[in-house]
């Protein structure tokens, strides 16, 4: 797939072209899965998305495999040895917010069935199709990601400002913002 346009964000390097070729805007259905998303975005915030990419190993080791059952009962201990982990982005406010991440999302799962059925209810199921024809079309933010990070705020997410959940929505398949001449959309 080498001789393939892609959307210009992703050509610098191999790590870069594969998650957006087999990853970036695939619809995520499956709640461990969303869960993984949802803690490399919220590490993501005021970084780059490459340096988390580059780290997403050492964050699966460290963070149990994005288990939430077992993130949300880490203890002081677990915090602790987090923030001694280079692997992984050392900042404990992230790191706590994680944990509470954690218990909030088996919350909307107790309430909704799953968070799959939640965070998808905003778009009825479906991949907002944006068409975009340029990078340049791609805003960070979009109300529908203020309300959705309005409406996790609210239910104890941390971490959950609009640009992440966009990019969480981006990442996860909700919104589909590869560009037109972009090898996925043709």
């Amino acid at each position: 797939m080498e001789n393939k346009t892609r959307c210009a964000w992703c050509e610098k390097d191999d790590l870069y072209r594969d998650y957006h070729d087999y990853e970036w805007g695939k619809p995520v259905y499956d709640d461990a899965k969303l869960f993984e998303f949802l803690i490399l975005e919220t590490f993501q915030a005021g970084l780059s998305w490459y340096t988390i990419l580059k780290k997403r190993e050492h964050f699966r080791v460290a963070f149990d495999n994005f288990d939430y059952k077992k993130v949300a009962n880490y203890g002081e201990v677990k915090v602790q040895e987090l923030l001694q982990n280079a692997g992984i982005i050392r900042n404990q406010l992230k790191i706590r917010g994680t944990i509470s991440n954690a218990i909030a999302f088996m919350k909307v799962q107790e309430e909704f069935g799953s968070f799959s059925k939640y965070i998808w209810k905003f778009t009825n199921g479906k991949p907002i199709e944006n068409n975009r024809k340029s990078l340049h079309e791609i805003p960070a933010t979009t109300p529908l990601s203020d309300m959705i990070s309005k409406d996790l705020k609210k239910r104890g997410f941390k971490f959950v400002g609009s640009t992440v959940v966009y990019a969480h929505m981006q990442a996860t398949g909700m919104v589909n913002d590869h560009v037109a001449d972009c090898w996925t959309q043709v």
